[in-house]
């Protein structure tokens, strides 16, 4: 008896995941992008890692754009991001309405007061940082976290061997206690919170 399988069951379907982390110059949103795309590529993902930031160092726009993908990335570039981390409330102005209809929506609730939705999670990013690791800065690294927590996209033991070989000399430390308070924040969320 011979067997007819559709072309769909022969042969799975690529998953592409389209991720933006914006916030101000500053703020870390490309180093973050940076961190993900390594860790994606040591989960043995395609990835494809972009960014974008304003004429000034500190306080212009900043963009990391990120595409993994279990088969082949024909196009690098974020058409409609189905997780959006926003780290400033210019980010979540310009970017947050870019995200899928059932994606995820991150938000620093220490810069962002606004959002044109009431699907997002809010975290306190930034404070959290600082009540952790005494510094501000790592604040992206925590919302890195938190991404991965809530989708699972890449492992963490793939974030942090991304941190040990991507993050500034003598930071590493306090950017694996961002990253490990990010994910226990999504813990949280996990455990009952509603997102």
């Amino acid at each position: 008896m011979a067997s007819h399988t559709r072309p769909n069951d022969a042969i799975p379907m690529a998953r592409r995941y389209e991720v933006r982390l914006a916030g101000t110059g500053g703020q870390g949103a490309i180093l973050a992008g940076i961190l993900l795309a390594e860790a994606a590529a040591r989960n043995g993902k395609n990835v494809v890692q972009t960014q974008s930031y304003g004429p000034e160092a500190r306080g212009g726009a900043s963009r990391s754009e990120v595409v993994i993908s279990t088969g082949e990335i024909h196009y690098p570039k974020v058409i409609e991001a189905d997780i959006t981390l926003c780290m400033s409330q210019e980010a979540c102005d310009r970017y947050g309405e870019q995200t899928r209809r059932d994606g995820l929506l991150i938000l620093d609730a220490d810069h962002v007061t606004r959002a044109r939705t009431t699907r997002a999670v809010r975290v306190p990013m930034t404070t959290l940082a600082r009540e952790v690791t005494g510094r501000e800065i790592v604040a992206n690294v925590v919302g890195l976290g938190l991404l991965a927590g809530l989708t699972g996209i890449v492992s963490r033991e793939a974030l942090e061997a991304a941190v040990r070989s991507r993050a500034p000399r003598g930071t590493v430390d306090i950017n694996l206690k961002a990253l490990a308070t990010g994910l226990e924040e999504a813990e949280r969320f996990r455990g009952g919170r509603s997102v």
